[in-house]
């Protein structure tokens, strides 16, 4: 393992919580949005994450848990796709005044509910404020490390 290899781990943790942190923002801002450039209502974006690649020659994370060694040497997470929310229906409200009120006088309005993306934006935030105290922490243990080596 790199000497800075622990502070990528974290910091990559915090990017990828970080952009998650945005596209909720995003879901969150277009709740309201019926109409879109592809013409219909706005879709839900839902972020997923994997593990980054390892270098040529390390044993990925899967691999070494179906061994049951302790010998983990990841490289930290990444944002492997945005994809929209397909599965959650849209909302139909009635109100014939509307635009974009169908010919039964409903309307489709985003599949996003706010209630659920601020939870989703908590979850991130705590993971965010989770890697931003490991960084903190392996900082520590860098610097006391580097003040042993010149005592």
């Amino acid at each position: 393992m790199g000497l800075f290899q622990p502070f990528d781990i974290a910091a990559s943790g915090m990017t990828a919580q970080r952009f998650r942190m945005d596209v909720i923002a995003e879901n969150i801002a277009n709740v309201s949005t019926t109409r879109t450039e592809n013409g219909g209502p706005y879709t839900r974006k839902i972020v997923t994450f994997q593990e980054k690649q390892l270098k040529a020659g390390t044993p990925s994370f899967r691999n070494i848990l179906k061994e049951s060694t302790a010998a983990y040497n990841g490289n930290g997470v990444k944002v492997s796709k945005v994809s929209e929310d397909t599965e959650t229906d849209y909302i139909m409200e009635y109100d014939p005044s509307h635009p974009d009120a169908d010919e039964n006088g409903y309307v489709r309005y985003p599949n996003v509910n706010t209630v659920t993306e601020m939870t989703n934006l908590i979850d991130a935030s705590r993971a965010y404020e989770a890697n931003t105290t490991a960084f903190q922490a392996i900082k520590s243990m860098a610097t006391s490390g580097i003040s042993i080596g010149q005592g």
